[in-house]
């Protein structure tokens, strides 16, 4: 099996594994590559590819257009073909930003995507590419992702409780935080059944059970690491209105992972428990880093 991608994802994939695995990072293949991309797989020999490398920046995005569609358009779509090719099932990794906020519920597969900004076109895009050319895929579409590696809204709420008597976060925007752990234990436990053939492609959500704010999720983690650290500031709650940034974001970033559930016969974790438990690694490894 090899990852594609050394980002949170890949990073926690490659912990998490029990099974023989390989992450390539760009530089040992450059998904817009498609001659590193058939080179990787020739040299490899999976028998699964998980396509996690994605263009990420969603505000630099709106003006990085060329550069995030090369990476998760047709990027998405050389993997797929590269795997088409070569008879090798593809899981591909993708976004609550391919919808637009404005479902009053959760979000099922089937509803129209219809993304507010750049990076979410670009996802939107990666996916109807790899539906397109690989026929034996999994589109696994995730929200609010965080994690030990990498950068992400959980290291950042720490790094600023540190330093701030307040925090002032968004509150009317509302998904599931999900951990890459989550993730990658999900990736892990369906990659079998996918490798032995079973015929259980297509478009799934898959994200941690619960919903919150981006305020409550950041309630979560200050309080998480006041236990640990003693410092407790103030998180604030504020309206989007309030916080503009280049890029739109979904308001209802909800998804309904039932299908999901059904098929492969699990969900993810609460969100509450991940939260604590990666905050508490985080902080502790920060605090082993200082002594």
């Amino acid at each position: 099996m090899i990852v594609f991608g050394n980002g949170q994802l890949g990073q926690n994939l490659r912990a998490s594994a029990r099974m023989p695995l390989t992450v390539l990072d760009r530089a040992q293949a450059d998904i817009t590559d498609a001659a590193a991309v058939r080179a990787a797989l020739a040299r490899h020999r999976p028998a699964l590819v998980v396509n996690a490398a994605a263009y990420t920046k969603v505000d630099l995005a709106e003006t990085e257009t060329e550069a995030a569609f090369r990476v998760n358009q047709q990027g998405a779509a050389i993997v797929a073909e590269a795997c088409a090719e070569a008879g090798v099932p593809l899981i591909h990794i993708s976004t609550d930003f391919v919808f637009d906020g404005a479902k009053t519920g959760s979000y099922v597969e089937d509803d129209p995507v219809a993304p507010l900004n750049v990076y979410g076109r670009s996802k939107a895009a990666g996916e109807q590419a790899v539906r397109a050319a690989a026929p034996r895929h999994v589109i696994i579409r995730s929200s609010w992702i965080y994690g030990e590696f990498g950068h992400n809204f959980l290291k950042t709420m720490l790094r600023l409780a540190a330093t701030r008597d307040e925090l002032r976060v968004v509150a009317d925007q509302h998904g599931s935080p999900t951990s890459t752990r989550d993730l990658a234990d999900a990736i892990l436990r369906i990659a079998p059944r996918l490798i032995a053939g079973e015929d259980a492609w297509g478009t799934y959500h898959f994200t941690a059970s619960g919903t919150t704010s981006w305020h409550g999720f950041a309630s979560r983690i200050v309080a998480a690491q006041a236990a640990l650290t003693g410092r407790a500031p103030r998180v604030t709650a504020i309206t989007a209105a309030e916080f503009p940034s280049p890029a739109s974001r979904p308001a209802n970033s909800r998804l309904d992972c039932a299908r999901f559930e059904r098929v492969f016969g699990f969900r993810g974790r609460p969100w509450t428990e991940e939260t604590d438990a990666i905050t508490a690694r985080v902080t502790q490894i920060g605090s082993a880093h200082v002594a």
